[in-house]
Order: C-alpha cells, then structure tokens, then sequence
C-alpha cells in the first residue's frame, strides 16, 4: 500500500515506472515550477497508500496542483505527484509467481478511476489483450520482477500503462486484487483454463504454503 517505497524497489529491480515527487505533510509540498521541470504535465496527483483511485486528480495545468494535493491530502500523509503516462491500460494478475494472460483495461473516461471500476459497463476488460507475443511477454517479465521485488506472495495484480512508444510503465501493485467471479484476476485465470473455484482453492493452498 506504500506507492513510493514500492516504486523505488521496482526501479531497484528493474522494473519501468514512470517519475514522481512526494508531498509529506507537514513539509513544504513541491512548487508548480518543481513539478514542471521534474514530470511536465500532465501529472497524477494521489495519496501514497490508498487503493482504488480513492483521492485521485489528472493535473493538467498548473492551477489545478495545489487543489489536487490538498484533496489526495484529505485520505493520507504522503501525496505522490507522478508523471502521466498516456497510453494503454494493462494489467498482469499473478498466481504463486507465475504471470496470467495479460488483460486490457478500456475505460469510457481518461483514466480507469472509481467510477469506471465499481460501476458497470465504465470499462471494457479484454482477456488477453490484444498484444504481439512479445510484447504479452515482456510485461508477463515485468510483472513477475516486480511481484519479486516487492516480496509478495500468493496472487496480485500488477497494473502497467504502454505507451506510444512500446514502452511499459508499472503503475502500482494490487496485493488484494477484486475476488468476485467477475473482477481482473478470476478473468486472467479464466483465460488461462482455471475456473473461479480452482483459483479460490489454488489461492487458499498458497497461503497455507502448500503451493498451487
């Protein structure tokens, strides 16, 4: 749940994430002209140990900065000012170390926030994504190196941004993923043959350290 320790360990481990400062209460947060020549803008502005997009502001010009942080600063101490990665929207779910088919993430507003995730028909999810073998490949890598990095176990879901470049960016990772028999990770096991009672068992097995 911490957004900033998590980003230095992926960027230790070789995982792609995109730049970002820290605002901490009670410091001085970092001036529009900082932030400017750091990210440029846009940028996202959200508290460093919240889920679910809960406090989360698209900044596009400097006026709206100070605004932003001061909301992300209603849900935490830290506010984390990333740059924007524009681009598609992918997730990786992870089982016991092993990379699911990687899903897509097209949500009907700029970004996949909560409105788009708990209200239905706000996103369309695509397993598996639409990717060349390489690329489904390359991100599956990604995903594990950071599932790693940050000592996780069990299941999780790493979530990651592709840009125009062919460039990945690990956004975060989701150590309690959704668990209903639609969320993202029962989808990524459902392409990968496994039905929502396995997962649920396979799950349980991890957790009591019998493997999956």
């Amino acid at each position: 749940m911490d957004k900033d320790l998590s980003k230095h360990l992926m960027r230790a481990h070789g995982v792609r994430t995109a730049d970002w400062l820290m605002a901490i209460a009670g410091d001085t947060p970092p001036t529009t002209s900082e932030v400017e020549r750091a990210l440029g803008w846009p940028v996202i502005v959200k508290p460093s140990k919240q889920g679910s997009t809960v406090g989360l502001s698209i900044v596009k010009q400097p006026a709206e900065l100070a605004p932003a942080i001061a909301e992300s600063f209603r849900h935490d101490d830290e506010v984390m000012i990333e740059r924007f990665i524009a681009g598609r929207e992918l997730t990786v779910p992870i089982l016991g170390g092993e990379a699911l088919p990687v899903g897509e993430i097209i949500p009907k507003k700029e970004i996949y926030d909560y409105e788009c995730k708990y209200t239905p028909g706000m996103a369309e999810e695509v397993f598996p994504a639409a990717l060349t073998v390489e690329q489904a490949a390359e991100v599956q890598r990604q995903a594990q190196r950071a599932f790693a990095a940050l000592k996780l176990g069990g299941c999780a879901r790493l979530d990651f941004r592709l840009n125009a470049a062919g460039e990945f960016y690990c956004l975060e990772a989701n150590t309690l993923p959704g668990m209903t028999a639609t969320s993202l990770v029962p989808q990524g096991a459902a392409a990968a043959g496994i039905d929502f009672p396995s997962l649920c068992e396979r799950i349980a097995r991890l957790a009591l350290g019998e493997g999956a």
